[in-house]
């Protein structure tokens, strides 16, 4: 088996998440009790108690989904200790996931940087009303036509027939409209707190890059596969470019996918909440087999 490594994005979340693992793994509880430490308050009570409301928040969302990821990483890990990752990618803040998993930093500078940018990141949220939309088997070329006129841009190419747009509330709204008068059927505007992977989170990553740039990172151990590149940093200072980038740029998600598979891998383990990144993988590339380690009953039936 060669497997890669990737990590669930927000909206994955849900209260609750974790909690088996953190009672079941020294590994992982040392994991919630460190970035209870870290941050001054308890996330991992909102992680396991909510509310609902509270843990969706960007700023509690964001470090929340980092948290439980890397616990279930960790739990992973005692018992399959010889199981390492031909490469790396998270989803949006997933990558953070991914980062730590290649050991390009430790537990809690990942969650500093992430908590920083989910509060720069709500920060440009309440600044203007913004607006995403999932829009299912469009085609590409048409759906980066509308958002070019429409004033919004392309947030997630996830995999063949999902794209999600993303950007100020009346020209999202603009772009439905325009995408299913062109024939696409299914067009989702998505519950969420704002635009994010578009021009209106460019103050958030603007601000976000100094922070990169005093923060250490080491040579990962792998390849990392970024959602702004859909490949690999060639030094530090790319992968901080590339960081403070994806804040408001596309998120590459089906090349990132096929980019591992390419290098061999035939299996693809996903670390978090849900099982977003299993479905699409699915779409994208049916023979790779796929697993989730979001609870301790799928770490005890993990079978290779």
């Amino acid at each position: 088996m060669k497997a890669f490594f990737v990590f669930s994005g927000q909206g994955a979340q849900f209260p609750g998440m974790g909690k088996d693992i953190a009672e079941n793994s020294a590994a992982a509880k040392s994991i919630f009790e460190a970035a209870d430490n870290a941050l001054g308050y308890s996330l991992s009570d909102i992680i396991f108690n909510g509310p609902s409301e509270k843990l969706t928040q960007t700023i509690y969302c964001q470090p929340a989904i980092y948290t439980m990821s890397c616990a279930a990483l960790a739990a992973f890990r005692e018992k399959f200790q010889d199981i390492k990752p031909v490469a790396c990618a998270g989803l949006s803040l997933g990558e953070y996931g991914a980062l730590y998993a290649a050991g390009a930093f430790d537990f809690v500078s990942g969650l500093k940087l992430l908590a920083k940018r989910a509060e720069l990141m709500d920060e440009a949220c309440r600044a203007a009303e913004g607006a995403m939309a999932s829009v299912i088997n469009g085609d590409p070329e048409i759906i980066k036509d509308v958002c070019g006129k429409c004033g919004i841009d392309v947030a997630n190419f996830n995999s063949p027939g999902q794209i999600v747009i993303s950007g100020e509330k009346n020209g999202v709204a603009a772009a439905v409209d325009a995408l299913k008068a062109a024939g696409i059927r299914k067009v989702i505007v998505l519950n969420v707190a704002g635009a994010f992977h578009s021009r209106m989170m460019k103050s958030a990553g603007d601000a976000l890059l100094p922070v990169l740039e005093q923060t250490a990172f080491a040579q990962p151990a792998c390849p990392v596969y970024h959602n702004f590149t859909a490949a690999p940093a060639v030094d530090a200072a790319a992968l901080r470019a590339n960081l403070a980038a994806q804040v408001a740029g596309s998120v590459r998600w089906e090349e990132c996918v096929r980019a591992m598979a390419a290098l061999g891998a035939n299996t693809m383990i996903e670390f978090g909440p849900g099982n977003v990144l299993t479905k699409l993988c699915s779409r994208t590339l049916p023979d790779v087999k796929t697993f989730n380690i979001g609870s301790f009953d799928e770490i005890n039936s993990f079978v290779l």
